[in-house]
C-alpha cells in the first residue's frame, strides 16, 4: 500500500562547525512534531549522523544517514551513505561515488554562491534538485531551483537545511512508496522513492531578519572554527620544531663530546 512520509533530509547537528543541536534533541524535537524521519548531514561529518539513524527507531523514526560533502564545485547531499565521501572530488565523481555506495545524490541550494551552491553547468546526472530550501532569503533562488528540476526531469525535494532546534521541519518531503507498513520502511526503501521521484515538496521559509542572523552567526563560527583549526596546526608544529631542535641539539652534544673524547685519546 502507499505510503507517506514526511522527512526533513537536510539538518546539521553539534557534529557540524556550524551547528549547535545534539542528535538526541533534534530526533526527540522531529518525533514530537510529526516528522517520520529526519537526516543529519552535518558539513563533511558523518558520525553524528550514523550516531542518530542508529538511534531513530527509539523516537519511531526512519534511520537514514547523510552528510553534505564539499566537492571541487560547490556542496552535496549524500543521503543513505554510511561513509564518509572523498572530499573536494570533482561534483560528477562525487555523484557516482554516492550511487555506488547506495545513496542518492541531491543538489542543495543551488546556484547561491555564498552558501557553497554549486553552478549550473557544474551539476552533472543527479538524483535530485533541492527546490526549496527553508532558508534562502528570498523565494528567488527557490524558483530558479524548482524551474531548473523541470525542466531536467530531476525530482524535487525540500528541506529546512536546519542548524538550531527551531527550524527542524520548516521545510520537509513528502515522499510516497509502497509498503507493507511504516515500522517496515527502510532508509534504502527511502533513497529508491527519491530516485524514482515519488517526492512532493513541503515547507515555508525562515524569516528574513532570522535568516540574516544565521549567516552571520554561521560565517562567524566557520572563521572560529578555521582559527582554531590554524591555531591547533601552528601549536603542532611548533611542537614537533621544538622537539626536532632538541632532537638536534641532543644529537650536537653528543657528537661534540664523542669528538673531544676522540681527540683527548688521541693525545694520550
Amino acid at each position: 500500500m502507499d505510503i507517506p512520509l514526511q522527512i526533513d533530509l537536510h539538518v546539521h547537528s553539534d557534529g557540524s562547525y556550524d551547528g549547535s543541536e545534539p542528535v538526541d534533541l533534534i530526533l526527540e524535537h522531529a518525533a514530537d512534531i510529526g516528522l517520520d524521519g529526519v537526516v543529519i548531514t552535518d558539513h563533511d561529518a558523518i558520525g553524528e549522523s550514523l550516531r542518530a539513524a542508529e538511534l531513530a527507531p527509539e523516537y519511531g523514526l526512519i534511520g537514514i544517514p547523510g552528510v553534505e560533502v564539499s566537492t571541487a564545485h560547490g556542496h552535496l547531499l549524500a543521503i543513505g551513505v554510511e561513509e564518509m565521501p572523498p572530499r573536494r572530488e570533482p561534483y560528477a565523481e562525487t555523484v557516482d561515488w554516492i550511487r555506488d555506495h547506495g545513496g542518492v545524490a541531491i543538489v542543495p541550494h543551488p546556484f547561491q554562491r555564498t552558501r557553497h551552491g554549486v553552478r549550473k553547468k557544474n551539476i552533472p546526472d543527479v538524483d535530485a534538485i533541492e527546490s526549496f530550501n527553508a532558508w534562502l532569503f528570498t523565494g528567488y533562488k527557490n524558483r530558479r531551483a524548482r524551474r531548473f528540476a523541470d525542466a531536467h526531469g530531476y525530482p524535487a525535494v525540500a528541506a529546512s537545511d536546519a542548524h538550531t532546534l527551531p527550524y527542524v521541519g520548516r521545510a520537509y518531503t513528502e515522499i510516497t512508496l509502497d509498503a507493507e507498513s511504516r515500522d517496515s520502511v527502510t532508509a534504502s526503501d527511502v533513497c529508491a522513492a527519491i530516485r524514482e521521484g515519488s517526492t512532493a515538496v513541503q515547507g515555508r521559509r525562515a524569516p528574513i531578519p532570522m535568516a540574516a542572523k544565521h549567516y552571520c552567526i554561521g560565517a562567524a563560527r566557520k572563521s572560529g572554527y578555521y582559527a582554531k583549526a590554524g591555531a591547533v596546526t601552528t601549536a603542532s608544529y611548533a611542537k614537533f620544531g621544538a622537539l626536532k631542535g632538541g632532537s638536534l641539539a641532543k644529537l650536537g652534544a653528543v657528537k661534540s663530546v664523542r669528538g673531544v673524547a676522540g681527540v683527548v685519546s688521541a693525545i694520550k
